[in-house]
């Protein structure tokens, strides 16, 4: 109320002012320009200045509030399109999910410019793409993946890996991985995904470097860690065993190439039986019966397995009389052991004790029917003449072994 009597008092002075001053000629004003000249009365020409500055006033005024109006109708305008878009990558993530490839890849794609999280969407729409066969559209929504996020390069890296695992491009995914353990050496997933590509490749010496890191960051359990060193020192062993094959002359091979490696296998593996029995058979195999021996003996010793036993009833040592006389000192603490009752009658048999052997065999036989029992004693009764009794056993195995069922047969 009292800013409003200041305003009409001020009003009033001003026109009480103005009044007084129109009694009097103050003159008035002259402006030239050009061939143009303007008179005017000076108060005239007062009122006119002021109505300009006025009108300069509310042009400008004008001029703020529609820069304000167009922010405003741009962010709307923005928001919309991330409503959008955010609703585009839901339905382009549940296409995804129900596996229609082409419309997941084309919502994805075209609402990642919008998009609050654009890495997500490209990297969705790559898998799409790839679900579709265009690698070559793979390739470029990854490059836009990681263009559109700073810091996205190993995420980016080993969403392609996968991919190039899912296409069997094996040789490209070992490049994109061996590219981001260099830049995370202790990266869990990628270690792991590193340990399929060499699996797959087939890369032994490779995946015998990894395993140490892959056991130190328990990335794989005990059971697997223990199969995959396994199969993994079993292969370099054969493949040890080739090279000293091919090294091999008329009269003589070389065995540097396996026993270098059996000297490199880490102690949990020389103490394996399944990779004892590699190395020995490998030996045994390239001539080396002895070492083979030797190494068998002083294994079963101290540890026992019928597989072992198994393989040194097949080997001929330096010393066959000596090795069936072990034997027959590890049947006093096993009396009844089926398998080391097949390895002495084959060490009999390398001794020519043939009766002896028959006994082994058959012994073996009554504590357990082994077709591989059964046909050494087939083969030895038929060179010992008993032809009918060695033809009784191939029957009686033939028969065991194809799961006849049990029918009425004619008496002889």
């Amino acid at each position: 109320m009292i800013r409003l009597l200041l305003i009409v008092l001020v009003a009033l002075l001003i026109g009480t002012a103005l009044s007084l001053g129109l009694q009097y000629d103050l003159g008035y004003i002259r402006i030239s320009l050009g061939n143009y000249l303007v008179e005017t009365n000076f108060w005239v020409g007062l009122f006119v200045l002021a109505a300009l500055v006025a009108l300069i006033l509310v042009t400008v005024a004008l001029i703020r509030r529609l820069g304000r109006s167009t922010g405003f109708v741009t962010g709307w305008l923005a928001r919309g399109n991330e409503r959008r878009a955010r609703r585009r990558t839901t339905q382009g993530l549940l296409a995804l999910a129900e596996g229609n490839w082409p419309r997941a890849r084309k919502l994805l794609e075209a609402s990642a410019g919008h998009a609050d999280t654009p890495l997500i969407n490209y990297l969705a729409a790559a898998q799409a793409a790839f679900e579709s066969g265009d690698h070559e559209a793979v390739d470029t929504l990854l490059r836009r993946a990681f263009e559109s996020t700073p810091g996205s390069d190993m995420a980016v890296g080993i969403t392609q890996a996968q991919l190039q695992l899912a296409g069997n491009r094996l040789e490209q995914a070992l490049a994109t991985l061996i590219r981001l353990r260099k830049q995370a050496p202790h990266h869990p997933f990628v270690l792991k995904l590193l340990k399929n590509t060499y699996l797959r490749l087939e890369d032994w010496r490779e995946l015998s470097r990894l395993l140490p890191e892959l056991r130190k960051r328990d990335l794989i359990d005990q059971g697997e860690a223990a199969e995959l060193e396994r199969t993994t020192w079993h292969n370099l062993l054969q493949k040890a065993a080739d090279d000293c094959k091919r090294q091999s002359t008329e009269t003589s091979a070389s065995l540097e190439p396996l026993t270098r490696l059996w000297d490199q296998l880490p102690g949990s593996m020389r103490r394996d039986e399944y990779t004892i029995r590699d190395y020995a058979r490998l030996l045994a195999e390239l001539g080396d019966e002895a070492q083979a021996e030797t190494l068998l003996r002083k294994v079963l010793r101290n540890h026992w397995s019928d597989e072992l036993i198994n393989l040194y009833g097949r080997v001929k040592g330096l010393k066959p009389d000596e090795q069936l006389l072990t034997a027959e000192q590890w049947l006093k603490d096993r009396p009844n052991n089926a398998e080391l009752l097949l390895a002495l009658g084959r060490l009999s048999l390398r001794n020519e004790l043939w009766g002896k052997a028959r006994e082994y065999f058959e012994t073996s036989l009554r504590l357990r029917r082994s077709r591989e029992t059964m046909a050494e004693l087939s083969r030895l009764n038929a060179h010992m003449g008993e032809e009918e009794a060695s033809a009784r056993l191939l029957m009686q195995g033939l028969v065991k072994d194809s799961g006849l069922p049990d029918l009425p047969m004619p008496r002889a």
